[in-house]
C-alpha cells in the first residue's frame, strides 16, 4: 500500500533527486570554518614572529648587565622576538639618541639598564610614539612601564650589616659606591645609614671608581693611594663594595701590598663569579649578595609579553629574590 505524500510547510523546500538539503551552503560554512581556524592558528606565530625589542645599556662591560641580557634573550627565543641589543659603551647621553634610532625602526618594545632620569628625552620620544618601554634594573620613572630589578635597599642592608657585626661595631672602612646609577645608588643610601648608626665605625672613603672597563682597575689603583695613605696596620678595617669590581679591585690591591694578613673584611654585591671564586678561597673577601641576574631578564621579558599582549601592568617595580653569599655556601649550585 502507498502511502501519500503529507502535505508540507510552505517554506520547506523538497530536496531535489541525488542532492542533500542545504548541501552548497553546509560546503561554504566549513570552508568558512576551516578558514577561520587556520587564521587563528597562523597569527599569533606571525605577530610573534614580527615581534621587535631593543635592548639598551651603557653598562654592557659590567658581568651583572651581561647576565641580564643573556637571561632576557633565552626568554625572548620562546616568544620568537627579534632582539638587538645595543651598547653605548658608557656613554650615557647616546642612549637617548639609540632609542630615538630604535623609535624611528618602530620597535615594539624599548628595554634599557640606565637611569632613567638621564635619557628622559629619549623615554618621551618613546612614549610619544607609543612604543613601551621596561627597565631591566634601571631605576624607576613614570615613564617606564615598571623596573625588573633586585631590592637594592635590603642587599646594601645584609653586606652592610655583615660589615658591622665583623667589626664588632667598630673599625675604620672604604666605601666604594656609584650614584649615577639608581640601583647602586640606593644600595649608598642604606650603607650611609647603617653605617651612620653604628657611631664606632668611621668612614675614612667614600670612593666612585672609573667603571668604563666595569671599576676593577682604577677601584685598585684608588685602593693602593688608600692603603698608602693609611699604612699601620688595622688602620683599615673593612672594604664595603657597592657592586663586586671594586671589591676584587681592593683585594688585588691589599694583597699587593702585602697586606692580607691584616684581616681587612671586604664585601661586594652581584656574587659573580670572580667574587664567589675569591670567596672561597677564605681570603679577605668575605661575601656578596648574589643577584638572579638570568631571573632579572626573564621576568623583564615576562614584562614585555604582558604588554605586548595588551595588559596592563599595575606593578611599577618587580623585584627578583637575592641572597648572601659566604664560604659556607659559596660551592652551593643556584
Amino acid at each position: 500500500m502507498q502511502v501519500p505524500p503529507q502535505e508540507t510547510n510552505s517554506n520547506h523546500r523538497r530536496a531535489e533527486p541525488g542532492r542533500m538539503p542545504g548541501l552548497p551552503r553546509l560546503r561554504a560554512a566549513l570552508t568558512l570554518m576551516t578558514a577561520l581556524a587556520l587564521a587563528a592558528l597562523m597569527l599569533p606565530a606571525q605577530a610573534a614572529a614580527e615581534s621587535e625589542v631593543a635592548v639598551i645599556t651603557p653598562y654592557l662591560a659590567q658581568p651583572g648587565t651581561q647576565f641580564y641580557v643573556e637571561g632576557f634573550e633565552a626568554a625572548a627565543t620562546e616568544h620568537d622576538w627579534k632582539v638587538d641589543v645595543i651598547d653605548t659603551q658608557g656613554d650615557v647621553a647616546a642612549v637617548i639618541s639609540r632609542i630615538e634610532d630604535a623609535v624611528t625602526q618602530q620597535v615594539d618594545a624599548i628595554v634599557i639598564n640606565v637611569d632613567p632620569a638621564q635619557i628622559a628625552a629619549g623615554l618621551i620620544a618613546a612614549k610619544d610614539a607609543g612604543i613601551p618601554v621596561i627597565g631591566m634594573d634601571s631605576g624607576n620613572d613614570p615613564l617606564l612601564v615598571a623596573n625588573v630589578t633586585s631590592n637594592g635597599y635590603a642587599m646594601a642592608a645584609e653586606t652592610t650589616a655583615y660589615v658591622v657585626n665583623r667589626l664588632d661595631g667598630a673599625g675604620r672602612v672604604v666605601m666604594f659606591v656609584f650614584d649615577a646609577f639608581p640601583p647602586v645608588q640606593a644600595r649608598g643610601v642604606i650603607a650611609d645609614a647603617i653605617f651612620a648608626n653604628t657611631p664606632d665605625i668611621e668612614i675614612i672613603e667614600r670612593v666612585t671608581p672609573d667603571v668604563a672597563d666595569g671599576g676593577i682597575a682604577d677601584s685598585r689603583a684608588q685602593m693602593e693611594a688608600i692603603l698608602a695613605a693609611n699604612p699601620d696596620a688595622g688602620s683599615i678595617a673593612a672594604v664595603w663594595a657597592a657592586w663586586d669590581q671594586p671589591a676584587i679591585g681592593a683585594l688585588q690591591a691589599i694583597e699587593a701590598a702585602g697586606r692580607d694578613d691584616e684581616g681587612i673584611v671586604i664585601v661586594g654585591m652581584d656574587a659573580n663569579p670572580e667574587a664567589r671564586e675569591a670567596i672561597a678561597a677564605g681570603g679577605n673577601f668575605e661575601a656578596s649578595m648574589a643577584q638572579d641576574f638570568a631571573g632579572i631578564g626573564s621576568a623583564a621579558a615576562d614584562i614585555v609579553a604582558r604588554t605586548l599582549a595588551g595588559e596592563s601592568v599595575r606593578e611599577s617595580v618587580v623585584y627578583v629574590p637575592t641572597r648572601l653569599i659566604t664560604k659556607s655556601n659559596v660551592s652551593e649550585a643556584d
